[in-house]
């Protein structure tokens, strides 16, 4: 018998969309194995040569110019790509795109880009007949996510269903499943198992992600981090940015037994266990994997737009704050005198009926009639319904 074939189309616009592709793609096979998944950035695989130079100059406009993307990201909100402009992105990047399906035969399309989601949809307008289903992988909905061909959207909260039923589409072309993360980050180990693996010592320890887009945050800032080193493990974890890892593990400042400078790591699950705060920027994906860790958060410098969407939400749900020096300062003093009550707090917010990450997976094999092995009874209308609560970072 012919096994089920899901296709995810993405981009990479930043590392969160073909994250979250590759998440679900996992966790779909983790649940059932009999589901065969093929992740694909559209652009880089048709037009590698194109796609990456677009991909450089979207990173230096967000880079240098970052009020010009929140104004664009404002005045676009509520409107989807227009016709001209999906037209120009199918004959520049996806002539062949149908034929990249007619080769894989996928019975279920899933989109975690607005750019693919598009030519699909257009291709689906000029008789392409297979279900397509647009994942959002942020705590917003801009309005370049729609297109009238898509058959079912994936969300993260009942929010962003909220903003999409009133632009008019119809609630039963929505559900609610959560941004999906890799099944590295369903489960929790053991903190000082952990540290001892990783090499950590075993004290307050905060986790500080910087990636591509570097560290957003000034001298003050920096200042309070490093303030109490004997006392508390900072890991920065820098991602693929070589030259600012070379450049902090030469600073004299950050030269100290208790500081980690790392580059690129696929055991960000690993580091989060290990670590009792999480610093970063507010993008969807990796919220969502300190979500799925219970671990608390701080923000530094949103991209304006979706990001600052990001942080919006979660702040308001008491999952996170806003990063400053005194934010800093406050909480160095609660993992120095409050660690107990901090972590019974983690603990709750890793409750079954709060927040199930595997609920994306789940219901993609729910939709294509799959079964689903391994999977938490508590999984559903109860889990949804609380999805929202606070759970508040203070006692």
């Amino acid at each position: 018998m012919r096994k089920k074939r899901v296709l995810l189309f993405s981009e990479g616009f930043g590392t969160g969309h073909t994250g979250a592709a590759y998440a679900l793609a996992e966790g779909i096979k983790l649940l059932n194995p009999d589901v065969q998944c093929r992740v694909i950035e559209l652009g880089r695989f048709l037009n590698p040569t194109v796609a990456p130079w677009i991909l450089s100059a979207y990173r230096r406009t967000v880079s240098s110019q970052p009020k010009l993307v929140g104004m664009m990201y404002k005045t676009q909100y509520n409107k989807s790509l227009n016709r001209l402009t999906k037209l120009a992105l199918h004959r520049i990047f996806y002539t062949h795109a149908a034929q990249v399906i007619e080769q894989l035969k996928p019975d279920l399309i899933i989109c975690t880009h607005p750019i693919p989601a598009a030519v699909i949809s257009r291709l689906k307008r000029q008789g392409l007949n297979v279900p397509l289903y647009t994942l959002i992988t942020d705590y917003d909905a801009h309005g370049s996510w729609v297109n009238d061909e898509v058959d079912r959207y994936l969300v993260s909260t009942a929010r962003v269903q909220a903003i999409l039923t009133g632009r008019g589409i119809p609630a039963e072309y929505v559900t609610v499943t959560g941004i999906p993360v890799h099944p590295k980050f369903w489960e929790r180990s053991n903190k000082t198992q952990l540290r001892k693996e990783l090499g950590l010592s075993d004290i307050p320890t905060v986790l500080i992600m910087g990636g591509g887009w570097g560290l957003m945050f000034g001298k003050d800032v920096m200042t309070s981090l490093t303030s109490r080193m004997n006392e508390i493990q900072l890991i920065f974890c820098m991602g693929s940015n070589d030259k600012l890892v070379a450049k902090m593990q030469g600073n004299p400042l950050l030269s100290h037994p208790n500081i980690k400078i790392i580059g690129y790591s696929n055991e960000i699950n690993k580091l989060m266990d290990a670590s009792d705060l999480l610093i970063t920027k507010p993008g969807g994906m990796t919220c969502t994997e300190g979500q799925a860790k219970g671990i608390p958060m701080l923000f530094y410098k949103a991209i304006p737009g979706q990001e600052e969407k990001n942080c919006q939400y979660f702040v308001e749900l008491g999952l996170a704050e806003v990063l400053d020096a005194a934010v800093v300062d406050k909480w160095f003093t609660r993992l120095l005198r409050e660690r107990g009550s901090l972590e019974e707090q983690r603990k709750r917010r890793l409750a079954p009926d709060r927040h199930q990450p595997r609920n994306c997976a789940a219901t993609v094999l729910e939709m294509l009639g799959k079964p689903v092995s391994g999977l938490s009874e508590s999984r559903g209308s109860r889990s949804k319904s609380r999805s929202e609560e606070a759970v508040l970072l203070t006692p």
